[in-house]
């Protein structure tokens, strides 16, 4: 597909529901004068008393809904303890009971006729955005580069090798540069975190960016369960399980279960590969901001973007995620053991904005919209899916081969 075929909007694989108009994308920050997307398009939010009372039943729906995704989160482990479903019921994660409560909340208050009035309480963006940033304090830079030197080069060779093949492979699919951009980077990168910073850089649509997180979700769980017996039936030793599974898994949860199923030296290597790869979406995000600013949405014969667009389309949240760890970084340093409660609740503050983000994508979702991308971005990313399973397994029996912890 050429650049100037993705301008026009006529490319296969796009609709009228997703391009609703030539606006940045949701992810952008919103304007002061809210829009409500109806059958007839984008409509303008009065900002009276009404609006608010709405907007405040939204945040109580949404908030209230997160309040069970924790609950639901917390609790069914024990309530299946013992039982057929003990394995699952331990491996089900946060963003699977938020995103289906989500789904569930979608239909009642459309039923309701609430959806639209209520939407302006969907802050997916700023939810999401304040979850990755704190996701940055969980990152050591100095634990990854001193620990685990081959989790870099894997990270590295990994990442290029997946997010290439995906945009190419998406681009022969016919999907648009855009949902390409963001599959790419999901695939490659760490899920939904990934899909958020590329869709921010590339100013992708909120129903791609719904349809995106609701593959990794339905890809990553079937995963905590497969590779790890997979890793036991090919006889991989632990350090290659781990960062197997840590290159492969798609959500940092999801990788922490199936590394715990695979063994604890395996658990600590799939998460030190994990969080390596999480380092890095920052410098795909740049890449991103870089390509699409310079090439796929530049006219033909405009001036060249200069720095000063470059900055305005960066995802300016990716600096606090850097930020965050480096903080982070420094703190534990300095304090030792004493500091890793302080960072324990940074963390869980973190999975509050996760889970609010993820609740947020459910009752955001339309549809009509899923249902006409049609199941060429599915086939794209199990395609995907697949290389990136076996491009990990020879990386990680190459790099850490002869790894000890």
């Amino acid at each position: 597909m050429t650049a100037d075929a993705t301008r026009t909007g006529d490319e296969p694989g796009t609709t009228d529901a997703t391009r609703v108009d030539d606006a940045p994308a949701d992810v952008a920050e919103p304007s002061t004068s809210p829009t409500v997307v109806g059958p007839a398009g984008p409509t303008s939010v009065v900002r009276d008393g009404a609006f608010w009372a709405w907007t405040a039943l939204g945040l109580l729906i949404v908030v209230g809904l997160a309040a069970l995704t924790r609950y639901l989160e917390q609790n069914v482990p024990a309530w299946a303890e013992g039982s057929a479903v003990e394995d699952i019921g331990a491996a089900i994660e946060y963003p699977v009971y938020a995103i289906l409560l989500g789904l569930l909340g979608n239909v009642a208050v459309t039923l309701l006729g609430w959806r639209d009035r209520i939407a302006a309480a969907f802050r997916t963006e700023f939810f999401i955005k304040t979850g990755l940033v704190l996701l940055g304090a969980s990152i050591n830079l100095a634990v990854i580069a001193s620990a685990a030197g081959p989790a870099i080069a894997q990270a590295i060779l990994l990442i290029s090798g997946v997010f290439l093949f995906t945009w190419w492979l998406a681009g022969r699919f016919g999907l648009d540069d855009k949902l390409r951009a963001l599959l790419a980077s999901a695939v490659s990168i760490c899920g939904v975190s990934a899909a958020i910073a590329a869709a921010g850089a590339v100013r992708a649509r909120r129903e791609q960016l719904a349809y995106t997180a609701s593959l990794v979700i339905v890809f990553a769980l079937p995963s905590i369960f497969i590779l790890p017996w997979l890793a036991d039936v090919f006889g991989l030793s632990d350090a290659v399980a781990g960062a197997w599974i840590g290159g492969n898994i798609d959500t940092t949860a999801a990788v922490t279960a199936a590394g715990a199923l695979a063994g604890e030296e395996a658990l600590q290597i799939a998460s030190i590969v994990k969080v390596t790869q999480n380092a890095l979406m920052g410098v795909v995000a740049v890449a991103l901001t870089a390509y699409f600013t310079l090439r796929v949405e530049r006219r033909p014969g405009a001036a060249r973007p200069g720095l000063g667009e470059l900055w305005a389309r960066f995802p300016k949240f990716v600096l606090g995620f850097i930020a965050a760890s480096v903080i982070a970084t420094w703190y534990l340093d300095s304090t030792g053991a004493d500091g890793k409660a302080t960072i324990a609740i940074v963390n869980d503050l973190r999975v509050w904005f996760l889970i609010l983000a993820f609740v947020s994508i459910g009752l955001e979702v339309r549809v009509a919209s899923l249902r006409e991308a049609g199941w060429r971005p599915v086939a794209v990313f199990a395609s995907a899916t697949v290389f990136n399973l076996a491009l990990a397994l020879g990386l990680a029996s190459v790099l850490f081969r002869n790894f000890s912890a």
